[in-house]
């Protein structure tokens, strides 16, 4: 396997670092947490408070939605957009949204702090230009098929275009299996983390489809190393527009926090050699 000049591994062992408002994503751990899709005004306040009293760093909301049928909710775009920037600004939390199009590349830049391209869009190359054109951080999702080269080499075109500020997400991959939605690689995290100096975080909603295995799968991907965890939360789930049963409600995400907090300490403690395993 050849890794890219620019993702690679540095000279200097010196791993990309990169300060949004006060989380340094890459030093601190980052969590991502919110909605699937902005459905309305109030549903991503009620959301973004949520989030934040249990101790995410990060509001995350679709304004623009990649569906597989053209017939369903497909985001309130702009609008979507001034809603996400709102609430993010009433609860004191940076944003990540979608960019699905190259037209789009520039509104999407205005509103928010981290840029996010989808799994179906990871090698939609036009894209990937623009939005290193751009200089805001992106958080690279990995195709449903693709291998851990062709991720790779899709974050060189983004660093290629002098962007830096590059997150990688693995968000579990296609295979013969159907009880989860994907199956989530965790290989690949601590390969990935070895590979390149790039942050690396998990989205463990994607990648099982399913409330009762986020929780698990979020702890798994702390212990194979991860910067941090994108997870879906809906103030109330049933009533969601989109992934409704993959979206954790406000009460489960402030218990799953807890843990992932304890889950952090004991990382740490093994990382320090503090406690050894048996």
């Amino acid at each position: 396997m050849k890794i890219p000049k620019l993702t690679g591994t540095l000279s200097n062992k010196i791993k990309t670092q990169i300060k949004i408002n006060d989380i340094t994503i890459g030093r601190d751990f980052l969590v991502i947490a919110g909605p699937c899709s902005v459905e309305s005004e109030e549903q991503i306040l009620s959301a973004a408070k949520a989030v934040k009293a249990a101790g995410a760093n990060m509001l995350r909301g679709g304004a623009y939605k990649p569906r597989s049928s053209p017939y369903s909710f497909q985001g309130l775009g702009r609008y979507g957009l001034e809603y996400l920037k709102k609430a993010g600004q009433a609860v004191d939390l940076p944003i990540i949204t979608e960019v699905i199009d190259t037209r789009d590349v520039y509104l999407v830049s205005e509103y928010a702090d981290v840029l996010q391209i989808g799994a179906r869009n990871m090698q939609n190359f036009s894209l990937l230009v623009e939005v290193g054109k751009t200089k805001k951080p992106v958080l690279l999702k990995r195709g449903l098929y693709a291998t851990i080269e062709e991720w790779l080499n899709c974050a060189e075109y983004i660093l290629k275009e002098g962007n830096p500020n590059v997150i990688l997400c693995e968000r579990g991959i296609r295979t013969i299996e159907t009880y989860t939605r994907n199956t989530l690689d965790l290989s690949a995290v601590a390969a990935v983390k070895r590979m390149t100096h790039l942050p690396v975080i998990v989205d463990p909603s994607h990648a099982t489809g399913r409330v009762e295995l986020i929780g698990d799968m979020s702890l798994s991907s702390i212990m194979a190393g991860c910067d941090g965890l994108e997870i879906e939360v809906h103030p109330c789930p049933g009533k969601a527009l989109s992934d409704a049963e993959q979206q954790l409600d406000p009460e489960q995400f402030k218990k799953l926090m807890r843990r992932i907090n304890l889950t952090r300490e004991l990382r740490n403690l093994l990382e320090d050699n503090e406690i050894c395993p048996e």
